[in-house]
């Protein structure tokens, strides 16, 4: 079952904290393991940011879905100040990070709850979102229970209020073009390796390393194991089971050789 509502623990600060953690510095590395598999992570957050502006104005009440550690409420609150986040996920080493990066911001919240629990929602502190958003997260689900969660979702949003999605995503129709893309992207990934750049693996080593993080990861790897074992349906998959969901509106706003970001809105 869900877990009560945690707001963010107010006895640290956004940098490091009493346990002498340098949060700032594990949300800044999350984000560079994150981009090393995706280079044009910033320009989909971008989008994502244009289209809830565009939607629902400048002050949103954000659901930060699957929130890791935080990563779209980071970016949500530098640009529009006045929103505020409720983060959701049920991995207890990113929701360490984000709850040690966003201490004593009363405009965020964190909430423990697993995404596949038909009460999920019973945990959030709030009946209604401006916008659900989420990034790089859902492909842990299957398709069958990702179109349950969909259908999960669209109470949450009054009419106006946006949902989207930016993940992997790539189109069946065209193998050897994804094939290619595949390839020079991966080029690409060891160059950066060889330089430096940590992987989910090395990333996940150097958190299960450090004390403030060593149990809290141990736990992660109890529930999740080594990655998901969802799949990843295409953008159109996305859009049609978004209306299917009782969207009025759906379709692809943000688009890359592999991924996309998909908007329903409500």
């Amino acid at each position: 079952m869900a877990d009560a509502t945690d707001t963010a623990d107010t006895t640290g600060t956004t940098g490091a904290g009493r346990t002498g953690t340098d949060w700032q510095a594990w949300q800044d590395s999350w984000d560079r393991q994150q981009e090393w598999y995706m280079p044009d992570r910033e320009e989909r957050f971008r989008v994502m940011l244009d289209m809830v502006e565009a939607l629902v104005g400048p002050t949103p009440r954000v659901l930060d879905l699957a929130c890791g550690t935080g990563s779209i409420t980071d970016r949500v609150l530098k640009r529009f100040p006045g929103a505020t986040s409720t983060g959701v996920d049920l991995d207890p080493a990113l929701l360490t990070i984000a709850r040690g990066h966003f201490a004593g911001d009363g405009r965020v919240a964190f909430v423990t709850a697993d995404l596949k629990d038909p009460d999920w929602r019973s945990a959030l502190p709030h009946a209604g979102y401006d916008a659900v958003l989420t990034a790089t997260a859902l492909h842990w689900l299957h398709s069958e229970e990702l179109a349950v969660l969909y259908g999960q979702l669209a109470p949450l949003l009054a009419p106006g209020g946006v949902f989207m999605n930016a993940d992997h995503m790539p189109d069946p129709a065209t193998p050897r073009i994804n094939a290619a893309e595949r390839a020079h992207r991966h080029a690409g990934m060891d160059r950066a390796k060889a330089a430096g750049a940590l992987d989910w693996r090395d990333w996940w080593a150097l958190a299960a390393a450090d004390p403030a993080l060593a149990e809290p990861t141990a736990r992660r790897f109890e529930i999740y194991g080594e990655h998901a074992d969802g799949d990843t349906p295409s953008a159109d998959w996305h859009a049609e089971t978004l209306r299917a969901a009782g969207f009025a509106e759906a379709r692809t706003v943000w688009r890359s050789p592999s991924d996309a970001l998909v908007l329903g809105l409500k």
